[in-house]
């Protein structure tokens, strides 16, 4: 009978109790019976003698006469949930992080940069020349940094960036090289030698940038008539690791050769030719924007060159406007990977006088300005004139001095001071020739007198083919003189065309004053 009353899964035929409270003996009691002083123990109260061997043990059992007491029930471990708010707090973490990044980043790179606390960033100062209506800036580039590259110091990319606080609009000027200056204490040289002389000397007045830039900035300013206010000095590397930074800069070549641009120098980083490109839009990577910005088609076998170093700085506006472009796209601005490589070219290449709080400044100022709105200038192509000759130095060296003659910079003066001018029409120093197209003497000629007074150059007048009821304007500027041809439709109305039926006279307008802007009370007895 017993063995029909046993349970299989029992070990001493009696059921077990849970696992957690089981006892040896009588389980159905929730105590032992007197009469088994000793039998109710639990498993947990077992206590193994402290001279038990693997080959004999010996327990020691509870005292009989303590009262007893269950095992405590086994707790459980609580399930760890993943909440909405948890994974919302993991979220923010890791958006965090990169911000946090880039924040090291900007304050470290810009206190490499700039002067001032870092937290001059936070506020705006105004800028040196903002109340005169142009900040100008001067830019110097070298390779101070390449071994590789004979007269690495020398400033063979010089620049002037002007903005114009009062019109969102600017320009940029290349000054050649090899413009031939008298440069203070060591006498007439390139201009690219003048750094070198300033940083070898330790050049310091006051006034002037310390140091190259220093001297740099006195020698352009007392040529020039133009006060420069800023300075960067930038190494070429820069120029490199930024466009590498934006992910490469596209850039449309014009080249007046129909197979492009080549120049066969070596290129000594990949060792095969510095440019070559054909016309069209091509992306360039941050080693080719650096050789194109480089190239001036001299070496034997080049073409797509004509007219050598002033390609070259043409490039050069050219690749900072794209590069300035990209930078401000939303690609780079929102890609935290090529905003710190952005970050760290600047802050290693660049030096400025500029402060935290002017390049905050700057940025306002500038950020608004569209880039068809930043003029790219050339001294040997100022508004269609060039300011430049040819000269041979002593010594047999090939140089550039003024149009007027070495050491005169009046026409140049007159040139940038036209720039630096408040108005539109001024700025874009157009040409305009007049012809009389009425009966009545003398019509070119006070015409002329009423251009000239609001700043256009008119440099010829002359006689119409036919008499003309309504004056017309000829527009041979292609579109890139909008504040001339805004004047001068409301001088002389609305019929314009580009077609020019007088070859003979050459400029950006031909105006024919027709008899509708004749005073009322002008006979017309002759021309």
């Amino acid at each position: 009978m017993q063995d029909r009353n046993r349970r299989a899964s029992s070990i001493d035929g009696f059921a077990p109790r849970k696992p957690a409270s089981r006892t040896i003996g009588f389980d159905a009691m929730k105590k032992p019976p007197e009469a088994f002083p000793g039998v109710g123990v639990t498993l947990s109260s077992y206590k193994p003698s402290t001279n038990a061997t693997m080959s004999n043990r010996s327990f020691e059992l509870p005292n009989p006469m303590q009262p007893y007491t269950e095992a405590p029930p086994r707790t459980k471990l609580k399930k760890s949930r993943v909440t909405k708010k948890k994974i919302a707090a993991i979220i923010v973490i890791l958006l965090l992080i990169p911000t946090v990044w880039l924040g090291f980043k900007l304050f470290h790179n810009l206190g490499k940069v700039f002067h001032g606390n870092v937290l001059g960033i936070l506020g705006t100062t105004k800028l040196k020349g903002e109340d005169t209506g142009h900040v100008n800036i001067l830019l110097a580039g070298n390779s101070a940094d390449d071994p590789l590259h004979q007269g690495a110091q020398l400033t063979d990319s010089i620049m002037i960036l002007s903005i114009n606080t009062k019109d969102n609009s600017g320009f940029m000027l290349s000054i050649p090289r090899d413009m031939w200056v008298d440069i203070p204490d060591y006498g007439h040289a390139k201009i690219n030698e003048t750094y070198v002389d300033g940083e070898n000397e330790h050049f310091n007045e006051n006034g002037y940038f310390p140091g190259g830039m220093g001297l740099l900035q006195k020698v352009i300013e007392q040529n020039f008539d133009i006060n420069l206010d800023y300075y960067g000095l930038v190494d070429y590397n820069a120029f490199r690791d930024m466009v590498n930074a934006v992910g490469g800069i596209d850039l449309t070549i014009q080249s007046p050769d129909k197979r492009g641009l080549y120049d066969p120098s070596i290129d000594w980083t990949t060792h095969g030719p510095l440019v070559k490109l054909t016309n069209g839009t091509h992306t360039l990577n941050g080693q080719q924007a650096l050789d194109l910005a480089r190239a001036r088609g001299d070496a034997y076998g080049s073409y797509g060159f004509p007219q050598s170093d002033f390609d070259r700085t043409q490039h050069q506006r050219q690749e900072l406007l794209a590069l300035r472009s990209k930078a401000t796209s939303t690609g780079v601005i929102a890609n935290p990977v090529r905003l710190s490589s952005l970050m760290d070219a600047i802050g290693n290449n660049i030096k400025t006088n500029f402060n935290l709080s002017e390049v905050h400044r700057a940025y306002d100022l500038t950020k608004n300005i569209p880039g068809g709105n930043i003029q790219s200038l050339s001294l040997n192509d100022a508004h269609g004139k060039n300011l430049l000759t040819n000269y041979t130095a002593f010594g047999g060296q090939s140089a550039l001095i003024p149009a007027a003659g070495l050491d005169n910079f009046s026409d140049i003066q007159v040139f940038i001071k036209q720039m630096l001018s408040n108005n539109a029409v001024s700025r874009e120093g157009a040409t305009v020739v007049v012809l009389n197209g009425t009966d009545t003497s003398g019509v070119a000629s006070k015409a002329r007198q009423s251009l000239s007074s609001k700043g256009l150059s008119v440099t010829a007048i002359g006689d119409a083919t036919t008499t003309q009821a309504t004056s017309t304007i000829i527009d041979l500027s292609g579109g890139k003189m909008p504040a001339t041809k805004q004047l001068l439709q409301q001088l002389y109305g609305n019929q314009i065309t580009t077609t020019n039926p007088y070859p003979a006279y050459t400029a950006d307008f031909i105006v024919i004053v027709g008899t509708d802007k004749l005073p009322k009370a002008t006979n017309t007895t002759s021309q």
